[in-house]
């Protein structure tokens, strides 16, 4: 398994940006895919998660929650973060990683997933 994030960039406080996952191997389906992010001088963070399950539920961080949405699309094998209302606090490099049959309840726990990209940085200026 290997994954490619990709979509950051330099955006403008309330401007907004589409992150892509892009995940090769088999089986993508099976993935519970999450995106955490980690700003200078700061652990890296959750920030949203959906699950491989055919419902897909999501989940996320209470400091994006009405701002971020996560999707998936299993025919191109992509997760996608689309971030509206950018802050300046959400500069970081973004990380998408990926656990085979994750639940929801451990979307958040970094721990569990095996697999993780390279990242791709997101700057909000003010």
């Amino acid at each position: 398994v290997q994954l490619q994030a990709s979509g950051g960039g330099l955006v403008q406080a309330g401007g907004s940006l589409r992150l892509s996952c892009q995940f090769s191997g088999r089986a993508f389906s099976g993935y519970s895919i999450g995106w955490f992010r980690q700003a200078p001088g700061r652990e890296r963070e959750f920030v949203s998660a959906i699950t491989w399950r055919s419902t897909a539920s999501a989940d996320y961080a209470e400091s994006v929650k009405g701002r971020f949405t996560i999707s998936r699309d299993n025919a191109k094998k992509t997760v996608y973060l689309q971030m509206y209302s950018l802050r300046p606090e959400d500069t970081a490099v973004y990380y998408c990683a990926a656990s085979q049959r994750l639940d929801s309840t451990y979307l958040r726990d970094q721990d569990l997933y095996d697999y993780w990209g390279q990242g791709t940085l997101v700057t909000v200026s003010s």
